[in-house]
């Protein structure tokens, strides 16, 4: 009959840690293909695209190592749930 407030909270939760998993996941990916590409070929993508470290391209490479440190814990955390 009463509908819990809590649900719409945790469902506004849910969304954004998906959001974020998400961003965090795309922006990974661009630092890994960007790193490999300085690996293979001597040549970086996003200072091509950006300038070279200006403050968008520092913005990007922030963002994605930041990305990298939350895909991790999450990683973990997800790990260590399962195997309790």
């Amino acid at each position: 009959m009463f509908s819990n407030p809590y649900n719409n909270i945790n469902e506004g939760r849910n969304i954004m840690y998906k959001f974020l998993k998400i961003t965090a996941y795309v922006l990974v990916l661009v630092g890994a293909i960007n790193w490999g590409l300085v690996g293979l070929y001597k040549f970086d993508l996003v200072a091509t695209l950006f300038g070279v470290m200006t403050r968008l391209t520092r913005i990007v490479y922030i963002l994605v190592g930041l990305s990298a440190i939350f895909s991790a814990i999450t990683t973990y955390m997800c790990c260590k749930k399962d195997s309790m």
